[in-house]
C-alpha cells in the first residue's frame, strides 16, 4: 500500500501553495526561454520581408506579439516537463524529498499536490489554443496581407458558399476584396449550370459585389453560348471577409465552436471531417496530456541524494516526455488522414504513457 500524506490541514495548504508556486514559476521561466528561442528562429525567416515592407521595429514587434500564442501551445507542454524535472530534481538533491518522505508523503502523494497547478496549466493551454490563437493568427494574416506590396503574387485557393463554389486568385484589404475570381453554380442535378468570372469582388452584408463580370450559362444540351458581360453583379454569399481571410491560410487555427459548425455544414473551414474530429478531441484532452507530462517527470524523486546532478535519470525522463510528444503527433497525423478514428488517435497514447509512468513509480515505491 502507498502511504497517504499524514500532514495536518494547515501545513498541507502551505505545502500546496509552495509546490504549486514553484512549479508554475519554473514552468513559466522555461516557457519564456523556449518562446524567445522560437521567436528568434521565426524572425530569421521573416525579417527580410518585414524590412522589405519598411515596417521597421513596429513590424518586428507586431509579428512577435501576434505569433506568440501559436508557438505557446507548442512550448507550454515541454516547459511543464522541464519545470517539473528541474523542481523535483532540486528537491531531491537538496534532501527536501527525504524530509517529505519521513513525514509520510509518497511520490504519488506529491503528485496530488502538484496536480492542481498542472491541470491549470493544461486549461490555460487549451484556452489559448481555442480562443486566443485563432484570433491572433487571423489578425496576423490580415496585417500581413494589408502590408503586402505585391498581393497579386499570393497563392490562389478555393471557397464555397451556400449556392456556389469559387476559385480566388488573391485577396487584398484583409479579405474584403478578392481578385481574379471564378464562380461556379450547380443545378439541381449536381451538374455545372452557370459560371462567372470577375476581375474583382468586394465584400458586402450578405453578398459580394462583383465587378467586370463575364457570365456563361451552360444549357442542358447544345453548345455553350458566348459570355454575357456585365459591369457589376451582386452575388449572394454567407462568407464574410474574415472567413475568406481565414480560408486563404494553409493551416488556419480553428476554435472548437468553428470546427463544430464546420462539421454540421454551417461554415466553410477547408479541413476534412477526420482532421476536425481529431483536433476537437485532442484539445479537450489537453489538460490530461499535461498530467501525463508531470507523471513522466516524477521518477526523478528516486535519485539518490549522494548521486545528485550526476544522475542520468532526468535525461531519461526528458526523453520519455519527448517520446510522448512524438507519439501523440504520430497518432494525431494518422487521425488527420482518417487512418484511425479520432478517439483511437487521441486516447491510447495518454493511456499507454500513464500506465508506463505509473508502473515505474509503483515499482520504486515497493523497493
Amino acid at each position: 500500500m502507498i502511504a497517504a500524506p499524514s500532514v495536518p490541514r494547515g501545513p498541507r495548504l502551505v505545502l500546496l501553495r509552495y509546490l504549486s508556486g514553484a512549479l508554475l514559476g519554473r514552468t513559466f521561466i522555461a516557457c519564456a526561454a523556449l518562446l524567445g528561442l522560437m521567436e528568434v528562429l521565426a524572425l530569421l525567416e521573416q525579417m527580410t520581408p518585414i524590412l522589405q515592407r519598411h515596417l521597421g521595429l513596429y513590424g518586428v514587434l507586431t509579428y512577435m506579439v501576434l505569433h506568440t500564442p501559436l508557438m505557446m501551445q507548442t512550448a507550454l507542454p515541454l516547459s511543464l516537463l522541464i519545470g517539473g524535472l528541474t523542481l523535483l530534481t532540486a528537491m531531491t538533491v537538496s534532501s527536501e524529498m527525504t524530509i517529505l518522505r519521513s513525514a509520510g508523503l509518497s511520490a504519488l502523494g506529491l503528485m496530488l499536490y502538484l496536480l492542481p497547478a498542472t491541470f491549470m496549466l493544461g486549461v490555460i493551454s487549451t484556452v489559448v489554443e481555442d480562443q486566443v490563437t485563432p484570433r491572433a493568427e487571423l489578425e496576423l494574416a490580415g496585417w500581413w496581407n494589408q502590408t503586402d506590396p505585391e498581393p497579386e503574387k499570393g497563392h490562389s485557393f478555393w471557397v464555397h458558399s451556400e449556392s456556389w463554389v469559387a476559385h480566388i486568385g488573391y485577396i487584398t484589404g484583409r479579405g474584403r476584396q478578392v481578385h481574379d475570381i471564378d464562380f461556379y453554380e450547380q443545378g439541381p442535378d449536381g451538374l455545372l449550370r452557370r459560371a462567372r468570372h470577375a476581375d474583382m469582388a468586394v465584400s458586402g452584408p450578405g453578398y459580394w459585389l462583383a465587378r467586370n463580370v463575364k457570365s456563361w450559362t451552360v444549357p442542358e444540351q447544345g453548345n455553350i453560348p458566348a459570355p454575357v458581360p456585365e459591369a457589376e453583379e451582386k452575388i449572394p454569399s454567407d462568407l464574410s471577409a474574415r472567413q475568406v481571410l481565414r480560408l486563404s491560410l494553409d493551416n488556419a487555427p480553428l476554435s472548437i465552436s468553428t470546427m463544430r459548425r464546420g462539421l454540421k455544414g454551417r461554415e466553410s473551414i477547408g479541413q476534412s471531417p477526420a482532421w476536425v474530429r481529431s483536433a476537437i478531441l485532442e484539445r479537450l484532452f489537453r489538460p490530461f496530456a499535461f498530467i501525463v507530462m508531470l507523471l513522466l517527470a516524477l521518477p526523478v524523486v528516486y535519485i539518490p541524494p549522494r548521486v545528485g546532478f550526476r544522475s542520468w535519470l532526468p535525461v531519461w525522463c526528458l526523453g520519455a516526455g519527448l517520446l510522448f510528444i512524438i507519439t501523440q503527433g504520430v497518432f494525431r497525423a494518422m487521425g488527420n488522414a482518417a487512418l484511425l478514428p479520432a478517439p483511437v488517435a487521441t486516447v491510447p497514447g495518454l493511456i499507454i504513457f500513464t500506465l508506463a509512468a505509473g508502473a515505474v513509480l509503483l515499482r520504486n515505491e515497493d523497493k
